[in-house]
């Protein structure tokens, strides 16, 4: 008896010592990136590194406010397809489509969030950059001409392009958590409503998605941090010129992401170069933590807690 307790207190201490290595291993990425960011802050200022708009690297200017615009430009567009979509297709998935629509809609969705984001790059160029370039551009600009538009040369390679296919990549993940959270309020709430005389569409709206709310709160955040974070794909489709501030949806963008795959191991003899990089990695890490800790907060106390009938 002694001999089976000794092996179970040292089974739970070696998966506990491997659990808090595997943790530990983001405090330690994180605090690695700070280290090696803090010459370019100690020398230049956060406020100056932060909200400069310059980026001369031989010079000594290290400004990442155009990247970080261009990452918000991005990112913002991307929330602003993905979340209507996302909602709505989860509503119907969990509440009015049928059992093998369900069952077969729910491994495609699967599958577009596996697939790799080049993909979606190769997607974004020979689709979505044409549409941008030759469709929506024109067509915007005739009817809107105070609008700040691109110039005569407009190559589609823009925020918009970058936006449209990142809310594509990120819409899986948004509708596969909202589905789950839809499927875990109670049937005792939609029987309520329905007894009272409600719709079917006014049992979603006031009782079931008012129940969900927090879960889809979370599904927004995990897919905010997927796309504050992605790189490839919106690399491939955002037009990226240096120098540029993203000041339209039709201009080019040039997200933090971008900027680290691209530049990462070039001109690192130039000092404070490679701090600058590691600061831009250091300021993803942290949001896409941020958002991703809140979003699995939300639902592991949703799991624990679960919904109520009342």
């Amino acid at each position: 008896m002694d001999i089976r307790n000794l092996k179970d207190r040292i089974a739970s201490r070696v998966m506990c010592t491997l659990c808090m290595a595997v943790v530990g291993l983001a405090f330690l990425m994180a605090f690695g990136l700070f280290l090696k960011a803090r010459p370019v802050l100690s020398l230049r200022g956060i406020f100056n590194v932060l909200f400069s708009v310059t980026w001369h690297p031989t010079q000594g200017h290290f400004g990442l406010a155009s990247f970080i615009m261009g990452t918000l430009w991005v990112t913002g567009i991307a929330m602003l397809f993905a979340v209507p979509l996302s909602i709505c297709t989860a509503v119907y998935i969990s509440e009015y489509a049928h059992r093998r629509t369900r069952t077969l809609i729910r491994p495609v969705i699967d599958v577009l969030a596996g697939v790799s984001p080049v993909i979606y790059g190769v997607w974004g160029v020979i689709a979505i950059v044409p549409i941008v370039r030759d469709r929506l551009m024109p067509f915007l600009s005739s009817r809107f001409p105070f609008f700040p538009f691109a110039s005569d040369n407009y190559t589609g390679y823009s925020a918009l392009s970058a936006g449209i296919v990142l809310a594509v990549m990120i819409s899986p993940v948004i509708i596969s958590v909202t589905e789950s959270v839809i499927r875990e309020v109670p049937l005792g709430v939609r029987e309520a409503s329905l007894a009272l005389g409600a719709t079917k569409w006014q049992t979603v709206k006031h009782a079931v998605l008012k129940k969900a709310w927090p879960g889809i709160i979370a599904a927004v955040m995990l897919g905010l941090a997927r796309a504050f974070g992605e790189t490839i794909a919106v690399l491939m489709v955002a037009g990226c010129a240096l120098g540029f501030v993203t000041k339209s949806i039709f201009d080019p963008a040039y997200p933090l992401p971008a900027l680290i795959a691209n530049t990462y191991g070039e001109m690192m003899s130039v000092p404070l170069y490679d701090a600058a990089i590691m600061l831009a990695a250091f300021i993803l890490l942290a949001v896409t933590a941020a958002f991703n800790m809140v979003g699995w907060r939300i639902l592991l106390r949703i799991e624990k807690e679960g919904f109520s009938d009342g």
